[in-house]
C-alpha cells in the first residue's frame, strides 16, 4: 500500500500506552525513570528505548508506514519534525478530552487522517483494580465513550475529515488480568482461555461506542468516521497465534506464574528476565504486545480501516 491509495499526507494520534511513541518519557520529572524509558523496551527494532512500550514498533507505526508515511514524532520531541503529522499519545492516559490539542495545531490538510484513541482502557483498568464491580464499571461506559465522542467532535472543529476510532481490546485476554483473576472455574474462560466476564464488559463498551460514532457519522456527514475493531483483531491475532506455533499465553518480559506477570516484579525491574525469542511471543510485558503482536493485528486492521476510509487497494 502506498501514501497515494490513501492520499494521506498527515497523520495524527490521540491515546495511551497502545500508541505513545515516546511522549510518557519526556515528561518531567518522572518520565525517564519509567521502565519504557530503557531496555529491554525497545531492543528488538530500535536497539534502544523510544518510549514505545513494547520490543519495538507499535501498530501506528505499521499503520502510518502502509500510508507511505514515516513514523509519527512524538510531540513532546522538540527535535522532531511534525510535517507528517504529531503523536499525542501518552502512556497511562485516560479518556479525557483532547483539550491539550492547542489551536496551533488545528489540521490544515483536509486529507490528514487522525487516529483518537485507544483511549478509555486505562479509565477502566484503574476502577477494575480498585476493586469496582461490574455494575460499577458498566456505569462508566457513557461518561468514556462521551470523553470519547467529544474528542472527536474536537478534532472535526479542527478540520479532520477522516478519524478513527478504536474501540477496546478484549481485555480478559490479557495476562495481567488472568493473573489477577485467576480462578480454577473453568466456565469463568471461554474457548481461548480468557476471562468471560472482562471480554463481555469490554464488548459492552464496544458496542456503546460503535451507537455513539453511528450518531456522530449523522450529525457530520462531510467526515468519514470509522470505528476500528481492536476486538476482533485481537481475537485474529490469538487465532493465528496458536495455528502458527506461537505462545499466547505468557509474557515474554515478565516473572513468575502461569503466565510470566508479575504486579510487583513488571518487564524492566531488575532481574527480570525477557524470552530468548520475543517474535514467538503475542504478549510482550502482560499488558502490552510485541512487537510481532502488533504487526500482525495492524494487518488485520488495515485492511479493514483502509476499505471503510475508501482507500484504494
Amino acid at each position: 500500500m502506498s501514501q497515494e491509495i490513501c492520499n494521506f499526507d498527515q497523520i495524527y494520534q490521540l491515546g495511551d500506552s497502545i500508541s505513545d511513541t515516546g511522549n510518557l518519557i519526556r515528561e518531567f520529572p518522572v518520565g525517564s525513570s519509567t521502565p519504557f524509558a530503557r531496555l529491554p523496551y525497545g531492543e528488538t527494532f530500535f536497539k534502544n528505548a523510544t518510549g514505545r512500550c513494547s520490543n519495538g514498533l507499535l501498530m501506528i507505526d505499521y499503520i502510518a508506514k502502509d500510508a507511505g508515511l514515516p513514523f509519527l514524532p512524538a510531540y513532546k520531541d522538540r527535535h522532531a519534525d511534525f510535517k507528517h503529522g504529531v503523536n499525542f499519545a501518552v502512556a497511562g492516559s485516560t479518556a479525557l478530552p483532547s483539550h491539550f490539542l492547542a489551536a496551533k495545531h488545528n489540521i490544515l490538510s483536509p486529507t490528514a487522517l487522525f487516529m483518537v484513541g485507544e483511549i478509555g482502557g486505562n479509565d477502566y483498568n484503574y476502577a477494575i483494580f480498585q476493586g469496582k464491580t461490574m455494575d460499577e464499571l458498566q456505569s462508566m461506559v457513557p461518561e468514556v465513550v462521551h470523553a470519547i465522542t467529544n474528542a472527536v467532535k474536537r478534532v472535526i472543529s479542527f478540520g479532520a475529515t477522516r478519524i478513527v476510532v478504536p474501540g477496546n481490546f478484549p481485555i480478559g485476554c490479557l495476562p495481567i488480568y488472568k493473573t489477577a483473576f485467576h480462578t480454577n472455574k473453568s466456565a469463568a474462560y471461554d474457548e481461548n482461555r480468557c476471562l468471560k466476564q472482562l471480554n463481555d464488559f469490554a464488548m459492552y463498551h464496544n458496542q456503546r461506542l460503535q451507537q455513539a460514532i453511528q450518531k456522530l457519522q449523522k450529525d457530520h456527514p462531510n467526515a468519514i468516521i470509522v470505528y476500528a475493531d481492536y476486538y476482533n483483531a485481537y481475537q485474529y491475532l490469538l487465532h493465528f497465534g496458536k495455528s502458527h506455533g506461537f505462545d499466547t499465553e505468557r509474557a515474554c518480559c515478565g516473572s513468575g506464574g502461569k503466565y510470566s506477570f508479575n504486579m510487583t516484579r513488571m518487564c524492566g525491574a531488575p532481574g527480570v528476565g525477557v524470552c530468548a525469542d520475543p517474535g514467538r511471543f503475542l504478549s510482550w510485558d502482560g499488558i502490552h504486545l510485541t512487537q510481532q503482536g502488533y504487526k500482525i493485528m495492524a494487518e488485520w486492521l488495515v485492511h479493514d480501516i483502509f476499505t471503510n476510509l475508501h482507500c484504494r487497494f
